[in-house]
């Protein structure tokens, strides 16, 4: 299909809430304060006292990490290099065009070596963000549909998504992590002393070994479904054709389902559509709404 570079679409940013901003900081200082007190619970039924002070002060490290290199370890859990403008410059065009109907820097691009199609942004705010695509997504549409993926991630970084997103995803992921340490705690026999503990203590730990990932899953549903109808609305309008994002949305679904990628479940509410297969116990919350219920909204849009 030839690549039309011509700007014949306009973009209507629509109305502007004056309290967006403050209302995304409040929910990025609501989801840190919910997941450190998650932190420091698995701490307390590792170590006791003692757990509590090490997982208080990994609770403080994690969000620093979060808040200041979250986006660079999304991009270096799934292994994105950099895109040279020489290698793709239709890309580059493409994501300065949007940028400049978006009145937005340009991102930084790269590309992520899976042949699963699917996307996302992240970056703490538009001077810092980044796109990142897969190898799949390129042979999966075609350079119209790409052009609404790309202007759903550039709404997402627009809609100052991405900091929170990515710092869901970095905090669900060291809560994970926890969890397994608990796991290993009570195979070998660490922890609070059983005594001390009792035959409550250890179900405790199990149900917290099992709950822990999924509870720190549930915030993440409980910011994402939402912005993700958000940045469909404000792609469509960016890129200036709701079907365009809507085609793109059922190919990357069928995508996603004939080649699922379970590695690294925590960064699932960052991509477009949800990467997992349903067979991760992550999966059983999706932090997606339905496709077929975002479609159905795009389409309404063109009429």
């Amino acid at each position: 299909m030839p690549f039309d570079a011509t700007e014949t679409r306009s973009y209507s940013p629509g109305p502007r809430h004056a309290g967006r901003g403050f209302a995304n900081w409040m929910k990025t200082g609501l989801l840190l304060a919910a997941m450190t007190a998650l932190i420091l619970v698995v701490g307390q039924l590792i170590g006791g006292s003692r757990g509590l002070v090490i997982a208080g002060a990994f609770a403080l490290f994690s969000n620093f990490v979060a808040f200041w290199f979250s986006d660079k370890l999304a991009l270096a859990v799934h292994r994105a290099r950099p895109i040279d403008r020489s290698e793709a410059p239709w890309l580059y065009e493409m994501v300065e065009r949007l940028t400049r109907r978006a009145g937005m820097p340009m991102p930084k691009l790269y590309v992520i070596p899976t042949a699963a199609p699917n996307a996302f942004a992240t970056g703490r705010s538009p001077a810092k963000a980044a796109v990142a695509v897969t190898d799949g997504i390129v042979s999966v549409l075609d350079r119209r549909e790409l052009e609404g993926v790309i202007a759903h991630e550039l709404a997402h970084v627009r809609n100052r998504d991405t900091l929170i997103s990515t710092i869901a995803a970095t905090i669900a992921g060291a809560i994970s992590g926890l969890a397994h340490i608990m796991q290993w705690s009570m195979i070998f026999g660490g922890g609070r002393d059983r005594d001390e503990e009792g035959a409550g203590g250890v179900i405790g730990m199990l149900a917290l070994i099992v709950l822990a990932p999924l509870a720190a899953t549930v915030l993440q549903l409980a910011v994402s479904r939402s912005r993700e109808y958000g940045a469909d609305a404000t792609g469509a309008r960016l890129c200036g054709d709701p079907h365009a994002l809507a085609d793109a949305l059922m190919k990357l679904e069928q995508g996603a389902r004939a080649m699922p990628d379970d590695r690294h479940p925590a960064t699932a509410p960052l991509f477009i559509v949800n990467p997992l297969s349903g067979r991760s116990v992550s999966a059983l919350f999706s932090t997606h709404p339905p496709t077929e219920e975002r479609v159905r909204r795009l389409r309404a849009m063109a009429i």
